[in-house]
């Protein structure tokens, strides 16, 4: 439990500030850090258990059926990174709590750091595939809202958006590669993936899903080419940029690499690919970190550098690279974490971050000072501090990898190449802002931040020199656990400040003295620089976006032009393509099944249902015809259901064929009563021939389907409808019992549906015409007597027969479906019969409540089964014997069946009744006088 309460701790802690928002400002940033401060503690108190070299796990089932399980994992890789994680973001907090306007909504802020935060924790200890996607989406969305915290300002809201598009499209990479890594091992448990190498390595969709992981990570981590969007993140508050571009989110993609490790590394592709695209992204980054006069700028492009650094060393793979890409993690963590704040008391203190507005700040700031010329020395690898141990570890490294054959010597000379142009733009950082003269003043005063701001920036200096002086002691046990978690197997070394004169010593000797001659001769490269057009990744990334954007609303254009024809013939065209080339491979379009016998009956019927068909169409521009023609194939169809012994089906075929002829009639009568023409001849003969096609395609899909044997599911049903649910109507047993969840589904959106029409027809009025388009006025009498005293008549009965229908359906034809058709349709007769007003005062409630009611108890069925221990809906049935009456059978799926019938009454009611209530009464006119729209009411 005390892993849960890790991860869970910070999730936590995102309600603390949002609660605490109207607390003083000193009171809501204690009370933030006090749940990340806990689960600090308690990762803390793991530490002994891994020393004795335990994996600690906590696993609940989640998601069975989807293989997602709430399991954590705590080994050395996470502890690291949830000491950084936690404790940098601790620091984070107390640097806000300065940092920040007095009119910023802080509490906000607050929230979305320590969203962030959860979010990086449970990539840490994720110990499913699919729970680290979880998370790694989460950070995606939660660095969104911190970049573009400052929502009032474009950058902010451009870089937000850049952010997320990235590392977004590269988290769908990550998941497709996920995916593929769980379908090879069967299981997305952590701990047998990471078991699994041999099984991944030998699989043929092995490139594939580390194109895909590496994908994700390159785009989380900005490996080249993805490095664009993380300087343009600048544009976030410092303690973001502090946070998440040197601790925390940069890292996620470094993490996932490590994480992996075991499973997908060790073939000539990872270390090619990995490496190449570490040491370009180093040498780019570091390029560009130079050339910059923005400090967060060089922050940020020196960030891409080092996480290049980082990659290359995981590509590599050896013991060694390992070790020293897991204490490069932890150095550069510490000084950039630092730089950044750093970074940012300047700005706040000064009002800028322009080195041309900088200089000589050492008189005015000398602590601030002394403290970014210390982290920028470690950046730099200077000896004696915790970067130049790391640095030494990488030229060892890259002198010994042996991956590129006869041009492996390129890697030390690349390496020492980014030596050099980190010396550079770390001498420059902290020389053009602290010592050379300023060539304008900035915009305020310089002076020295509050004593507890510059605290963060402090401990972590301190820090970069102690395990830099004492490596082993400080970070030995703690870089043996994370190497031990990423190798699989632990590892001898002995983490020291000197190794003797050797090759490596010589490289850093060579970066050294070459960057601070690179940074004196900055003003011709300058010079040179100025032959070039810069150019705005961001300006490039909007204009892909907006060209993207046109492109697509130009496709769209070509088939999204409103026209309702167009998209159905489009949609009849690829049916009748796709299927025509399934018929054409076909060897013969008859199968070895004969045919079933004709008869005067079904070959009536089949004349009768295509003459209807045809009517229908032809008629289409006179409503009334077109309806009985339409109703005339409804009949047919059900009479053919019965035919072939489907009276279920006819029987609601019938009653929906009622309610939808009334509703079709309720809804023309108030659209023209006669449709102009509109189809030429040519688009008419054209319509014909796509209709004929495709009724022929059909026609013989159908064919071969029937002479030929097919595997059919009815047989199942049919042999457990008794036994499993108690009726021998298979139909309903499917409905209520086998797939109840569909019908409970079904139900539901049908309720909505029809509260979704009430709101849009109630209280809206239409106007009623009072002749036809010959001018005959409709007849004075509204509601005939005869169709008054039928439906007076009827109404009992028919409730009656609905009645009898429900009870009778587990067992025959029936059911709550269609007692709850022929009910709706005995009432609407009455409202047709009677009026609106007569029957709503006398059938006083609402129909709402019905469908809700039904809906409801359709639920609280299955429900109920969970109270026995049995899962969601399932039925259970018994018989039972009572004096006079006899044996009889009753089923909990009659009470889910009552649900489905209150919710067709009522839905259905809702539709219909309110349909009836559109017309206004017209106002008397004579014969023959036109009516207008200015007669309409509303």
């Amino acid at each position: 439990m005390t892993l849960l309460w890790i991860a869970l701790l910070p999730l936590l802690g995102v309600l603390v500030p949002a609660l605490g928002a109207r607390l003083e400002r000193r009171y809501c940033s204690l009370a933030t850090g006090l749940l990340p401060a806990i689960a600090l503690l308690l990762t803390l108190t793991q530490l002994p258990s891994l020393a004795d070299g335990e994996t600690l796990r906590f696993a609940v089932d989640w998601v069975p059926s989807l293989g997602l399980d709430l399991a954590f994992r705590l080994d050395g890789l996470s502890v690291l990174f949830n000491l950084l994680i936690l404790g940098i973001g601790l620091l984070i907090v107390l640097y806000a709590h300065y940092y920040l306007d007095a009119d910023e909504p802080y509490g906000r802020f607050y929230a979305y750091l320590i969203l962030f935060m959860a979010s990086m924790v449970g990539i840490a200890m994720a110990d499913n595939l699919l729970l680290l996607w979880m998370f790694w989406e989460l950070t995606s969305l939660s660095s969104f809202l911190l970049i573009g915290y400052w929502s009032h300002r474009s950058d902010a809201r451009k870089g937000a958006r850049m952010a997320l598009a990235v590392t977004g499209a590269g988290g769908l990479a990550l998941l497709a590669g996920l995916l593929l890594v769980g379908n090879m091992v069967g299981s997305f448990d952590m701990n047998r993936v990471l078991a699994s190498s041999d099984v991944i390595l030998a699989h043929e969709h092995y490139p594939l899903a580390l194109g895909l992981i590496l994908l994700g990570a390159f785009a989380k981590s900005a490996q080249f080419p993805f490095h664009f969007w993380l300087p343009h993140a600048m544009a976030a508050p410092t303690p973001v940029s502090a946070y998440l571009h040197s601790a925390t989110m940069v890292k996620a993609g470094i993490l996932l690499m490590a994480r992996l490790h075991p499973a997908i590394a060790g073939s000539e592709l990872w270390t090619l690919v990995v490496t190449l695209v570490g040491m370009t992204t180093l040498l780019y980054g570091a390029w560009f970190a130079l050339i910059k006069t923005d400090l967060k700028g060089i922050l940020a492009f020196s960030t891409v550098s080092h996480l290049g650094l980082i990659t290359a060393l995981l590509g590599i793979g050896t013991p060694m690279a390992v070790l020293a890409a897991m204490f490069h993690i932890l150095n550069h963590a510490t000084f950039k974490a630092a730089l950044f704040m750093t970074a940012g008391i300047i700005d706040h203190e000064t009002g800028t971050r322009e080195l041309s507005r900088l200089g000589g700040l050492r008189r005015a700031m000398p602590v601030t000072a002394l403290l970014t010329s210390i982290t920028g020395a470690a950046m730099a690898g200077v000896p004696l501090l915790n970067g130049f141990i790391s640095k030494e570890m990488f030229f060892t490294s890259a002198t010994k990898a042996d991956m590129l054959g006869g041009i492996s010597w390129l890697l030390p000379l690349l390496a020492t190449l980014g030596g050099i142009l980190s010396v550079a733009y770390s001498l420059r950082l902290v020389h053009a802002v602290f010592f050379k003269p300023a060539r304008e003043a900035p915009p305020s005063s310089p002076h020295e931040p509050p004593r507890l701001m510059r605290a963060p920036v402090e401990l972590l200096a301190v820090l970069c020199i102690l395990v830099g002086l004492l490596p082993s002691p400080l970070a030995g046990g703690l870089m043996d656990l994370a190497t031990r978690a990423v190798l699989g197997e632990p590892m001898n070394f002995h983490l020291a400040i000197w190794h003797g004169f050797n090759l490596p010593l010589l490289m850093s000797v060579i970066a050294l003295l070459a960057g601070i001659g690179t940074y004196l001769g900055h003003r011709h490269l300058r010079h040179f620089l100025r032959g070039f057009k810069p150019v705005d990744a961001r300006l490039v990334f909007e204009g892909a976006v907006q060209y993207t954007g046109r492109q697509a609303e130009r496709l769209l254009a070509c088939f999204d032009n409103g026209s309702l024809q167009r998209y159905m013939s489009l949609l009849l065209v690829t049916a009748l393509i796709l299927a025509g080339l399934g018929l054409f491979r076909m060897p013969s379009l008859a199968g070895d099944q004969p045919g079933s016998e004709l008869d005067g009956v079904l070959i009536t019927g089949a004349v009768l249902l295509m003459f209807s068909g045809i009517a229908t169409v032809i008629t289409h521009r006179y409503r009334l015809i077109s309806l009985l023609m339409l109703s005339m194939v409804g009949l047919l169809v059900s009479l053919t259901f019965a035919r072939f012994s489907a009276p279920d089906l006819a029987l609601t075929q019938l009653s929906v064929e009622v309610v939808t002829m009334i509703l079709l009639m309720l809804a023309l009568f108030f659209l023209p009563q006669k449709t102009p023409r509109e189809s030429s001849m040519p688009r008419t003969l054209r319509d014909s021939a796509l209709a004929a096609a495709l009724g022929m395609i059909v026609a013989s899909l159908n064919y071969a389907v029937l002479t030929r044997d097919h595997n059919s599911i009815s047989d199942f049903f049919i042999e457990n409808s008794v036994p499993g649910g108690g009726g021998h109507n298979v139909v309903n047993v499917i409905l209520v019992d086998f797939r109840g969840f569909d019908t409970l589904g079904e139900i539901t959106v049908l309720a909505i549906a029809g509260l979704a029409i009430f709101k849009l027809l109630n209280r809206l009025r239409l106007f009623m015409p009072h002749s036809d388009v010959e001018g005959r006025l409709w007849s004075p009498d509204r509601y005939p007597m005869i169709l008054t005293t039928i439906s007076q008549a009827l109404l009992p009965l028919a409730l009656l027969v609905s009645v009898f229908i429900f009870l009778r359906g587990h067992n025959h034809p029936g059911g709550g479906f269609i007692a709850g058709l022929i009910t709706a349709v005995a009432l609407i007769l009455l409202y047709m019969a009677r009026g609106v007003e007569w029957a709503q005062s006398r059938l006083d409630f609402q129909y709402q409540p019905v469908a809700i009611a039904g809906v409801g108890i359709a639920t609280l069925t299955g429900l109920g089964s969970w109270l026995f221990g049995y899962p969601f809906l399932t039925s259970s049935f018994g018989h039972f014997h009572l004096p006079l009456i006899g044996d009889f059978e009753l089923a909990t799926a009659m009470i889910f069946d009552l649900g489905v019938y209150l919710a067709v009454v009522g839905a259905t009611l809702m539709i219909l009744a309110n349909l009836g209530k559109l017309t206004t009464p017209h106002r008397p006119s004579k014969q023959g006088e036109s009516t207008t729209p200015s007669e309409e009411t509303s």
